[in-house]
């Protein structure tokens, strides 16, 4: 364990300490395009963020190529040179695209190829375990096939749902936390050698994401881009793919006692096929949506628009860190949910705790249909928001004789305050959104119809 968090930490710094030079490196080469209709913020925001996750990625595995324990990963399997193979595809593909905007087609067929390399050097899906019917071996056309889905499918989530500041980052760390418990725990608890690489992939995107986030939480700095967001899709699948057909029930010693207990006990062998899809259960769940809301409206399933889960909750009334920790908050239910249940699979606590949890997350999604009032006596404990409204006699008879003139910028409507442009200096990238009546309707957005 000592070894892994040395791993998540060089990891981490690296990718932290190099995120300033490529912020500067992104405005300098002009990586920085103008605001688009559907994008919720406001001031030009430099990208190119994928090249310190990169770095980092590359840091992480060269460290763990030095250590003791963690250097038979890299002896007994290629599965982190196919890793790396196919991310620096990935990334190259991102970088360009971060800076000359390609077709979303090449950028399919480059998610493709990446996902090809990493099948030819091995990493692939040999088998799948299929509750009440066993392992079923996969042949080499079924499981390329089956592995270029999964990756493909992974990345585009991942990269449908990095549409707010720190929102793809937290998501995909928190997933990838409980990743490396479940396959961290199938190492040392069963034994199996085969979850060694999923184990380390999993903590070095943990520590790819947490040195982003810091110049990634809103107001956000830099943006990953595609060429961070593809890259982190393409590493949390390869931990899925590392994982998946590769536990062998025999091993495990779990066909033992009744017929029912082995079903029980079974449970570590099926996660495999439910925890890819937990992982990215909230972008999947997005990009479903994306692809049937904009095939029924006639464009491509490609078409960029406002109408992601994060873009609604920002219509709700959420304020955008509150949307993000709400997006936070049912990844981690979903994720640490099905790792308790492959823990103890047998206890009503844990689905009677996803449930309390699931209300406390709906109350928190309707939160801004309602507002809260404090009594009188309490007004001044807290913010203006909560206190209620004075009527037009008390605000008279407390008035003082001689008002204060009012300044320029309370006399300037926030309609007539001039927008900020491309080139302006200041801009740091602040993506702070204002009131809700300042968000465009969706239905004017240019790009989202």
């Amino acid at each position: 364990m000592r070894e892994y968090l040395l791993t998540l930490c060089i990891t981490a710094a690296v990718t932290y300490l190099l995120t300033g030079p490529v912020r500067k490196f992104a405005i300098v080469a002009g990586a920085m395009p103008e605001i688009r209709a559907r994008d919720v913020h406001r001031e030009p925001t430099p990208r190119l963020g994928g090249i310190a996750m990169f770095f980092g990625l590359c840091a992480g595995l060269l460290v763990a190529d030095h250590l003791t324990n963690l250097h038979e990963v890299f002896k007994n399997s290629n599965e982190p040179r196919a890793l790396l193979s196919g991310a620096a595809l990935i990334w190259l593909i991102g970088v360009l695209d971060d800076k000359f905007e390609i077709d979303a087609l090449i950028k399919l067929g480059g998610q493709m190829i990446a996902a090809g390399v990493m099948v030819m050097q091995g990493l692939t899906i040999l088998w799948l375990p299929i509750p009440s019917v066993g392992n079923v071996a996969l042949t080499q056309w079924q499981g390329t096939l089956l592995t270029v889905a999964l990756v493909v499918i992974t990345i585009n989530a991942v990269n449908f749902v990095d549409g707010l500041d720190g929102l793809a980052a937290g998501m995909v760390c928190i997933a990838s936390a409980a990743f490396f418990l479940y396959a961290y725990r199938v190492w040392v608890s069963y034994g199996i050698e085969a979850a060694a690489p999923a184990t380390l992939f999993s903590v070095i995107l943990m520590g790819m994401c947490l040195g982003f986030l810091p110049h990634n939480m809103h107001p956000a700095r830099i943006f990953m881009g595609d060429s961070g967001s593809m890259l982190i899709g393409l590493v949390l699948a390869a931990g899925a793919i590392s994982i998946t057909g590769q536990i062998d029930p025999d091993a495990m010693n779990l066909f033992s006692g009744s017929e029912r207990n082995t079903v029980h006990q079974m449970v570590p062998v099926y996660i495999p096929l439910l925890m890819p899809l937990t992982i990215i259960a909230i972008p999947a769940a997005d990009l479903v949506l994306a692809i049937v809301r904009r095939t029924w409206r006639g464009q491509s399933p490609f078409a960029a628009d406002r109408g992601h889960l994060h873009h609604r909750l920002l219509e709700v009334g959420h304020s955008h860190s509150r949307a993000v920790l709400i997006m936070y908050f049912w990844s981690a239910l979903i994720g640490f949910g099905a790792l308790s249940y492959s823990v103890n699979n047998a206890s009503m606590w844990i689905v009677l705790s996803v449930v309390a949890l699931s209300a406390i997350g709906l109350v928190l999604l309707l939160l801004p249909r309602f507002t809260p009032r404090a009594p009188r006596w309490a007004e001044r404990f807290v913010p203006p928001r909560y206190r209620r409204g004075r009527t037009t006699e008390e605000a008279a008879a407390t008035a003082p004789a001689a008002s204060v003139p009012a300044t320029a910028d309370e006399e300037a409507a926030p309609e007539h305050r001039a927008p900020v442009r491309a080139g302006v200096s200041g801009v740091n990238g602040a993506t702070a959104i204002g009131p809700r009546s300042r968000l465009l309707d969706r239905r004017k957005a240019g790009s989202s119809r």
